[in-house]
């Protein structure tokens, strides 16, 4: 299905056919493509980029399509890979192992910080920390796929 250039998010670069490879919604998403282009919120004069996925009803362009700024996204892969680490990790340490439990870390970012903690307001955080872990595990071979290639996309960004 071709990516629609008619609307406001510009593509440059796409993945049509993204559906064949959307995790475990493979072949049974709306999430048809995904695009890097020139974001919908430009104004003139400031252009920014973004990362856009693209759904389809099956009848036309969903409105639920979303569009991230690019440091968004690293955002969410840094968060990511910090939850999988936690995770792996939660077997051999406790809350004396984390000082500012529920709070797990502070990773430095644009001279302050982005921190990593757990979500004490939830009232059912250990049970859905069961559920978080066993969705990890479940997925690990597609995660960890994944991972690997942006690993190796940044070893070769870094040699570059």
């Amino acid at each position: 299905m071709k990516i629609p250039t008619g609307l406001k998010h510009k593509p440059v670069i796409v993945s049509e056919n993204y559906d064949k490879i959307d995790g475990r919604m493979a072949d049974n998403t709306d999430a048809k493509g995904i695009s890097l282009g020139l974001a919908q919120w430009n104004d003139r004069g400031k252009v920014d980029i973004s990362a856009k996925i693209w759904r389809h009803t099956g009848d036309k362009w969903s409105r639920q399509s979303e569009e991230l700024p690019f440091h968004r996204i690293l955002d969410m892969a840094i968060l990511i890979c910090k939850s999988k680490l936690f995770f792996q990790e939660r077997y051999h340490k406790n809350e004396k192992d984390y000082p500012g439990y529920p709070d797990l870390d502070r990773i430095g970012m644009q001279g302050g910080a982005m921190n990593f903690s757990l979500c004490p307001e939830n009232e059912h955080l250990l049970e859905d920390m069961e559920l978080f872990d066993q969705c990890l595990h479940k997925d690990d071979e597609i995660l960890s796929e994944r991972l690997n290639v942006l690993a190796g996309i940044i070893k070769e960004l870094q040699n570059s």
